[in-house]
């Protein structure tokens, strides 16, 4: 047994395992809710990380291979917690599978109930290199090759009805 501790994500606007808000919601497809980006906070960083990565993905999406809703990179190691807001200088955001970079709240189809999954990764390297227009598989694949140490925080969302 080791003491060292964990990698930990949290969150002070969701509960794991639990609902979102309204708030959280795309405003597209059917929903209308903010799509704002929940507060995202970390803690037991691994000795030798040099950046973060963040990503959101609902592996329930009718789709054969889930679907990223939002990813961000090149986060540096002072972080440790993002505000809804805008995010801080330098950091990146990769392609989601809407095709362009940003955040983008759940919106599952009517009547189901999806899981989407927080990662954070801890990596070993300040930055990625990362081409632009990636996708979120392929900024995945980048991120993977780098990661120290990763932590995650699920949330639900659905059934919604028409």
């Amino acid at each position: 047994m080791t003491d060292q501790q964990t990698l930990q994500l949290n969150s002070t606007t969701l509960k794991e395992n639990a609902n979102i808000s309204s708030a959280q919601y795309l405003n597209c497809f059917g929903c209308s809710g903010e799509n704002e980006r929940p507060r995202l906070e970390w803690q037991n960083v691994p000795a030798g990380t040099k950046s973060f990565a963040l990503t959101f993905y609902d592996q329930d999406a009718p789709t054969g291979s889930g679907f990223w809703h939002w990813v961000a990179y090149d986060i540096p190691r002072h972080i440790t917690r993002l505000n809804s807001g805008p995010l801080p200088e330098g950091i990146k955001e990769a392609n989601t599978d809407f095709g362009e970079p940003g955040y983008f709240g759940p919106c599952p189809p009517v009547g189901r109930k999806h899981r989407y999954t927080f990662y954070l990764h801890a990596l070993d390297a300040e930055t990625l290199d990362i081409p632009d227009n990636a996708t979120g598989a392929l900024a995945g694949f980048f991120i993977h090759q780098h990661t120290l140490a990763k932590a995650s925080f699920t949330v639900i969302a659905g059934p919604r009805e028409e």
